[in-house]
Parts: C-alpha cells; sequence; structure tokens
C-alpha cells in the first residue's frame, strides 16, 4: 500500500507563491502518473496538474503559466509551485498517484488566497 503526504498549504495573499508537497511512502516508480487535484467548498474536486514518471506535464487551463509540476524519484516526491495565486485557488489540495488500476489520495492540505 502507498501512502501519500501532503505539505506546504497556508494563507498567502492575492499575488503570493506557494509549494506544495506530497511524498510517496514507497513504490514511488510503480505510480507513473502523479497529479494534484484540489476541492474548493460547494465545489467539484477538479484535476490541477499531473505528471508522467518522465516528466510530462498537463494543467488545467485555470492554472497553465501560473503553476509548475515536477517529480524527484529519487526522492519519490511531486511537488507543486503555485505563482500568482489568485483568491480563486482557495481550496484543499489533495496528491493524486495512478498506475492506471489503482488510485492513491493524499489526506489533502489547505491553500488559502486572501488579504
Amino acid at each position: 500500500q502507498v501512502q501519500l503526504v501532503e505539505s506546504g498549504g497556508g494563507l498567502v495573499q492575492p499575488g503570493g507563491s506557494l509549494r506544495l508537497s506530497c511524498a510517496a511512502s514507497r513504490m514511488f516508480f510503480s505510480i507513473p502518473v502523479m497529479g494534484w487535484y484540489r476541492q474548493a467548498p460547494g465545489k467539484q474536486r477538479e484535476l490541477v496538474a499531473t505528471i508522467t514518471s518522465g516528466s510530462s506535464a498537463t494543467f488545467a487551463d485555470s492554472v497553465k503559466g501560473r503553476f509548475t509540476i515536477f517529480r524527484i524519484n529519487a526522492s519519490n516526491t511531486v511537488y507543486l509551485q503555485m505563482n500568482s495565486l489568485k483568491p480563486e485557488d482557495t481550496a484543499v489540495y489533495y496528491c493524486h498517484g495512478t498506475n492506471g488500476y489503482t488510485n492513491y489520495w493524499g489526506q489533502g492540505t489547505q491553500v488559502t488566497v486572501s488579504s
């Protein structure tokens, strides 16, 4: 069983930056696709970004040009760098991993963008 543990959330002013981290307990090599989702109050969970084991990344239109995603396989960690944050980025952010058969989720970390 793989466990995903997020960290790095918090309160930031509009225009600020945050970096989220997601550490996998083990077997990172067995999770070819990692990503981040978010869920705002009263809204459905939505995909933010994904990255493959070969570092091919995709982004939601709402975060393109502001967010980047990268993974360091040697440390079993994936990161979400969030720049130029907006109030509408406020949500609980969840780390996700999948091998196409099994989905793994972290517990979520709160990101609040407010002045």
